[in-house]
């Protein structure tokens, strides 16, 4: 049991890599012993900007692109296989948030939140199973699928397909599990709570004011992130199929 949570040895793409919740996903790979880990981002600098400070801690590969599309998804999955035979781990981190008035919420608003927030970890995964089951054939190959505590209550916020995309990432964690484990490849999903990040500006920018809300006392950390990504990727994952590891420091039941 001395090594069940490394992850020597293993390859590694985390969508939406390069900042917030992604970013400390990486940095945990990193520094648990991954081989190598990708990123993508749709802002090409930005992307590469942060795969060279995450290379600190081991190597991190910039792939920049939209994967909001068919053809973005597949341009990906090439990219990974030109360079891959296998994929250990994929994290669909990767999300939109759109808030609006009821009589006023747009439909590009609507279809951008939901596209990327459901359609494109199934169709992503489904592009990259050839690489995942190459890696399956030696361990549990894994893909974690972020989604939101937002998916599993409802939140104030006018932020309708955001809630409703992510219950749905959950749901589709489970359906996606049920066929993929006889292949050893496990699926399992993170419903984070509060964490500092671009889309999470709130907490971002008054932490103090959020974590009066939160029966932890504070919004999540890199470490707390990290911890349950790694979890998840590791061995000590391997029996987790289809279920969510809930992230908030208590908030969910709190509300």
């Amino acid at each position: 049991m001395q090594n069940l949570f490394s992850l020597e040895g293993r390859v590694a793409l985390v969508t939406g890599g390069s900042r917030g919740i992604g970013a400390m996903i990486v940095k945990g790979f990193l520094t648990y012993g991954a081989k190598r880990v990708y990123i993508t981002a749709r802002k090409a600098a930005a992307c590469d900007a942060a795969a060279e400070a995450l290379s600190a801690f081991g190597e991190c590969v910039s792939l920049p692109g939209d994967i909001s599309t068919m053809e973005g998804i597949q341009g990906l999955a090439d990219r990974i296989k030109e360079r891959e035979d296998k994929l250990d781990i994929l994290v669909n981190n990767a999300g939109a948030a759109w808030g609006a008035a009821f009589d006023e919420f747009p439909e590009a608003g609507w279809d951008k939140t939901v596209d990327l927030n459901m359609k494109t970890p199934f169709f992503l995964t489904q592009a990259l199973i050839g690489p995942l089951r190459a890696a399956a054939k030696d361990h549990v190959a894994k893909v974690i699928n972020i989604a939101s505590i937002d998916g599993q209550s409802v939140s104030r916020e006018e932020t309708y397909p955001y809630g409703a995309s992510k219950a749905g990432l959950l749901h589709m964690t489970k359906r996606m599990a049920l066929r993929l484990a006889p292949e050893n490849i496990a699926v399992s999903c993170i419903a984070p709570g509060a964490f500092a990040s671009d889309m999470n500006k709130v907490a971002r920018d008054h932490a103090d004011a959020v974590a009066k809300a939160i029966p932890a006392g504070r919004i999540g950390s890199e470490e707390d992130m990290a911890g349950a990504a790694i979890y998840l990727a590791s061995r000590a994952g391997d029996y987790v199929v289809g279920g969510t590891v809930t992230v908030d420091g208590g908030v969910s039941f709190a509300r």
